[in-house]
């Protein structure tokens, strides 16, 4: 059965149907647009190297970077070169993996339906060999290793490195030469039927395109008689409250010291609305006290101890979650001095009121903005889709916020015992 949402303060339309399988289809059709956009996402990341098969009850451990790996063998299909038929076609095509998600899409302005038959097609054909499997090894081992020569990929790595003893966000996405080393393509064909089941799965589309033709057209790709899926149960290692390192240092070929400064956060536990609301409360959090609305902000851009390179924001999932501030500095120890001095100033004496509410009405408007960019309302609902929340949900959390729940926030984030500081300088 399809159902219909509507969102008046978004004047925007939403359309779903949920196959036997188990597949969410959403769409959002945007009538006039010239160019359309899928992304086909499963709740599957580096971090989900220990898990519970459905059905069985031993848990499996497989090597870091699995899923990093079988996100570039998909594209290896047994009957058309991927690539080359998005080509011949006129669309772009790309794929990423990431902590929690690995997501498959593509851009076009023509040839839409042949295009979405294309991926759903070679996300739903695995094809492993022996030979593919060990040539692919060298191609990601060359990847690792740019990404361990990148002072930006390195400063974040270290940082989370620091901050977290044994939860697997402390791995790097793509794992390690020797984790890689070790997968083979039973170990890929296993943890594909585990996660890759259509009831671990979503496909978002916006355009302009017809919803039930869509929805009709990706039911026909799968077997009859295919049932929902029990839920995968993932298994985490107990993490300490507190960082296990206060700091860090790298020397690199830079110009200018990096940082990475992370306060580790207890995570919420669950997923839908409430996770949503905590995210939201520590990024506004974050906002007010180092954004670019900020008086912080402003001073250490004042003085060179930051510049346009500099970031901020929480990042949060069911079972762990971070503050993280970053960028270039011409001084770390003054960056810090003033950084802590403001953290203590906040808690003692709280956020102006009105700050507040210009934080949120910021925050609205990038969310609204992000439907006139269809890649960019793709990329967020699969953000929220790991984190069991709809689209349309985000508004409704956010303007339930109020200036109280940053008040009470604030005793519980920001503490020494928490931080922790990756640097990279120069050689």
């Amino acid at each position: 059965m399809n159902s219909v949402i509507k969102n008046d303060i978004l004047c925007e339309t939403m359309h779903f149907r949920q196959l036997k399988n188990g597949l969410n289809i959403y769409v959002i059709p945007k009538g006039g647009y010239n160019k359309q956009f899928a992304i086909y996402a499963t709740k599957y990341g580096s971090n989900d190297i220990s898990f519970i098969v459905p059905g069985e009850k031993n848990p499996t451990t497989v090597p870091y970077g699995i899923a990093h790996f079988l996100e570039h063998k998909l594209f290896e299909d047994e009957d058309i070169n991927v690539f080359d038929e998005y080509s011949r076609l006129g669309a772009h095509p790309n794929a990423f993996t990431n902590f929690n998600t690995t997501a498959y899409h593509f851009t076009s302005t023509d040839n839409f339906y042949e295009c979405l038959d294309i991926l759903v097609g070679f996300v739903g054909r695995p094809y492993f060999t022996d030979e593919s499997v060990e040539k692919e090894k060298g191609i990601i081992a060359q990847e690792i290793l740019m990404y361990e020569d990148n002072p930006d990929w390195k400063v974040f790595f270290n940082m989370l490195r620091a901050l977290y003893e044994k939860h697997p966000v402390r791995n790097d996405i793509a794992g390690t030469i020797e984790s890689i080393g070790q997968i083979n393509k039973e170990l890929l064909y296993r943890c594909y039927e585990t996660f890759y089941h259509p009831s671990n799965m979503a496909l978002f589309v916006a355009g302009d395109v017809d919803p039930n033709r869509i929805f009709d057209q990706v039911e026909a790709h799968f077997e009859k008689g295919i049932k929902k899926q029990q839920e995968i149960r993932r298994i985490y290692p107990e993490e300490p409250d507190v960082a296990i390192k206060e700091e860090v240092r790298e020397k690199m070929s830079v110009s200018r010291p990096l940082f990475a400064i992370g306060f580790k956060d207890t995570p919420v536990g669950t997923g839908g609305k409430s996770l949503l609301k905590h995210i939201m409360i520590n990024d506004i959090i974050t906002d007010m006290l180092i954004g670019p609305s900020s008086d912080l902000y402003n001073k250490l851009y004042e003085q060179g101890l930051i510049d346009d390179s500099f970031d901020c924001g929480y990042i949060g999932e069911k079972d762990y979650g971070h503050i993280m501030m970053s960028g270039e500095t011409s001084d770390i120890d003054r960056l810090l001095d003033e950084v802590g001095r403001a953290i203590d100033n906040i808690k003692n004496t709280a956020f102006e009121e009105e700050l507040f509410f210009q934080i949120k009405k910021k925050k609205m408007g990038q969310f609204i903005r992000n439907f006139n960019y269809i890649e960019g309302m793709g990329y967020m609902f699969v953000s929220l889709f790991v984190k069991d929340v709809e689209i349309f949900d985000y508004m409704e959390v956010l303007e339930s916020i109020s200036y109280n729940d940053i008040h009470n926030q604030l005793p519980n984030i920001f503490h020494e015992n928490s931080r922790t500081i990756s640097i990279i300088e120069p050689i």
